[in-house]
């Protein structure tokens, strides 16, 4: 047999090979550490970026400052983050993923341990900045590695546990520091919440496989620049960056306040009950972890809709002066926000072919000054018109959801016509 006929043949049978997908889905070596690493991951991240929220009233009373000057405590932590997200998603293209989240939950957790050392107002509040500057290494990084580890049909269950943990950890900080806040005051409750970090700092680090994937790219501002500006050139990145910081907007004001409104009357509920009202959360977790299920069934923009009018929903019913509509309200409002949330993040990540780290970074920047907005300006309007004004803010931001989404719907359909023409 003449060579080139045989070197044809060869090259013909090496092509007939299948390629086989070497990322990790579920029942594959790896996903479940993986997952789990993750959402360890995700529990210290919330936990330690909320954990003033619940004991808002507590730290008002102890400085004797106004709900809104107290709120600021959340607002740090959350506009550290979104500040510093975009430049750290930036060192995780050059440094790889798993080293940056490691290095920003090691810096996160020592700060957490310095928190409840604050002399004043003041030191607490710059204390809570640089802890949220360094947990920006985390949300951005931590969807990139899902977008380059896991095969494409299990990102958006990936991302949903990871979201998950985030509100396993908003929840069971928040509940905690409620409890401990009880009967050893506010100082000791952050101390636990910062020894609970720890512990998911080292377990994650333990946990998590070591990437396969990655490629390294450049620190170069003129590359990163380039990257950004071409996420802020597409309509539906700025959409979704928009729907994420909206929807974060309503959940922020929403969290910050309602420890105010149930420690007043008509309620008058203790820190300890009140802190067990975030137990709301784990609805968060079921609609987080199930998003993929519902963006199958009614498509990312019908998985929208819904998701704003259960938050919508919610909002009005947490105006009523009955404590069980009002946790049925929290239900719906935490339900539709994580449901939001995911299926807005995995559109981010499923659409952005390069610069995956800074498409997550820009949503996760918008997310937060979302939480900053809503944090301060919910704190605000409670001030100033007590709950229903918190409300209030809320639905304006939940119109604006649905507003964005009517403009993306119509937006589809005439590129669709387009292309039939």
């Amino acid at each position: 047999m003449p060579a080139s006929t045989e070197a044809s043949m060869t090259m013909g049978a090496v092509s007939a090979v299948p390629v086989v997908d070497s990322r990790m889905a579920p029942g594959g070596p790896g996903y479940r550490r993986m997952s789990f690493a993750l959402f360890l991951a995700g529990v210290a991240t919330f936990a330690l970026l909320y954990s003033t929220q619940a004991l808002l009233p507590l730290i008002s009373g102890d400085f004797g400052v106004a709900a809104s000057d107290a709120s600021w405590t959340v607002a740090a932590a959350t506009g550290g983050l979104a500040l510093f997200v975009l430049p750290m998603s930036a060192v995780s293209e050059r440094y790889g993923r798993r080293t940056v989240m490691t290095g920003s939950l090691a810096v996160a957790v020592i700060v957490g341990l310095l928190v409840p050392l604050a002399p004043s107002l003041p030191v607490l509040v710059a204390l809570r900045a640089l802890q949220g500057a360094a947990l920006a290494g985390l949300p951005a990084s931590a969807t990139a590695y899902l977008a380059e580890e896991v095969r494409p049909k299990a990102l958006v269950t990936a991302i949903g546990l990871f979201v998950a943990g985030n509100s396993v950890g908003g929840m069971s900080g928040r509940v905690i520091t409620g409890w401990v806040a009880q009967e050893w005051g506010w100082r000791v409750a952050l101390g636990v919440i910062g020894a609970i970090a720890v512990g998911c700092a080292v377990a994650f680090r333990l946990l998590l496989p070591a990437p396969k994937h990655f490629v390294a790219g450049s620190l170069k501002p003129r590359v990163l620049v380039q990257t950004v500006r071409e996420h802020l050139s597409n309509p539906l990145m700025c959409r979704l960056y928009a729907i994420g910081a909206l929807f974060m907007t309503v959940f922020g004001g929403v969290y910050t306040v309602i420890g105010y409104r149930l420690t007043e009357a008509p309620f008058d509920l203790p820190q300890g009950v009140v802190g067990s009202i975030f137990l709301v959360y784990l609805v968060g977790t079921v609609s987080a972890s199930t998003a993929g299920r519902l963006v199958g069934r009614l498509g990312r923009r019908g998985a929208l809709y819904a998701a704003g009018a259960t938050t919508a929903a919610g909002l009005v019913l947490s105006l009523a002066d009955s404590l069980v509509l009002v946790l049925l309200g929290l239900v719906l409002i935490t339900g539709g926000f994580f449901a939001g949330h995911a299926c807005a993040s995995s559109a981010v990540s499923k659409t952005a072919t390069e610069g995956r780290a800074q498409a997550s970074a820009l949503y996760q920047s918008a997310y937060y000054i979302g939480s900053s907005v809503g944090s301060t300006v919910g704190a605000l309007a409670f001030h100033a018109g007590g709950w229903a004004g918190t409300v209030g803010v809320g639905l304006l931001a939940v119109l604006g959801v649905v507003t964005i989404t009517v403009l993306g719907t119509r937006a589809a359909r005439a590129q669709q016509r387009l292309l039939v023409a």
